[in-house]
């Protein structure tokens, strides 16, 4: 029995996640044309037609439509079932990571910004102002939400919302400033665009200050060997520009599941005799 109660629920979140990486498709696609994310309805991109409400399941009605409009038989990208069908898998690992709990609804959030700005930075190499402003904002709603536990005092909550998103916010832009400002000089032309740090502030709010180092540092680390491999087997000129942000993305989305088993696992490798 409790078999089949998990699987029920298991399949709700997988279903609710892969509607909002419907929803995260469509703002991936009209935002950076300046087009409104609500209306109109979902519509094939060729031929304009609205598509029915079986045609715009998630995931499975693409696989219903053979990759193809039922209008016009136009092909229908396949990164749009993809990003549905990842986004309910992030949902589920989220949700079995930390079950029914406020970080949880958190995570879900901060994922779907964490997805939709990596989509739209490999597409057009632009963090929208519109996505990391929002997600700052909502992130440092997310520590006060967790600071308003009933196991915390009132002095708790400020802890969380000054030391978790709003330190975590201003590290974010001043440390990813300092690397872009010395990568430029280093490499004598422009190496972060100003979305990155306003994406690094986004990932401060949400992770605090301390998490966002972890971050950073794992999303330098990937980024760098990536763009190494990438150059090295010429897909990249050495001065041909790549996005950081799914790198940051990546770093975000790890450390905000195992970065707390990180850092004391290094802790313990390397300074046994220090608190953490």
């Amino acid at each position: 029995m409790e078999i089949i109660f998990n699987s029920i629920v298991y399949a709700i979140v997988f279903a609710f996640g892969s509607a909002i990486g419907s929803f995260l498709n469509v703002v991936v696609y009209r935002l950076p044309a300046g087009l409104s994310v609500l209306w109109p309805p979902s519509r094939c991109p060729k031929c304009l037609n609205q598509l029915r409400l079986s045609e715009n399941v998630p995931v499975f009605g693409w696989l219903w439509l053979q990759g193809r409009c039922n209008h016009c038989r136009s092909p229908i990208c396949a990164r749009y079932p993809l990003v549905e069908a990842a986004t309910g898998l992030l949902f589920l690992l989220i949700f079995w990571r930390f079950g029914v709990a406020v970080e949880t609804l958190g995570l879900w959030a901060f994922f779907s910004w964490l997805l939709a700005l990596s989509l739209i930075d490999c597409d057009t190499m632009t963090l929208p102002n519109s996505l990391t402003r929002s997600g700052l904002v909502a992130g440092l709603v997310f520590q006060v939400t967790k600071g308003l536990s009933p196991n915390f005092s009132p002095i708790d909550s400020v802890h969380y919302l000054v030391l978790g998103g709003i330190l975590g916010a201003v590290v974010g832009l001043w440390l990813f400033d300092i690397i872009g400002l010395a990568g430029s000089l280093a490499l004598g032309q422009n190496a972060m665009g100003a979305g990155d740090t306003k994406l690094a502030a986004l990932m401060g709010a949400w992770l605090g200050w301390k998490y966002l180092l972890l971050a950073g540092f794992i999303a330098c680390a990937v980024g760098a060997f990536a763009g190494g491999g990438a150059i090295a087997i010429g897909w990249l000129d050495r001065r041909q520009p790549m996005p950081f942000g799914p790198f940051l993305a990546l770093g975000a989305a790890i450390t905000a599941l195992w970065g707390e088993a990180i850092l004391s696992t290094y802790w313990q490798l390397f300074f046994p005799n220090v608190t953490f």
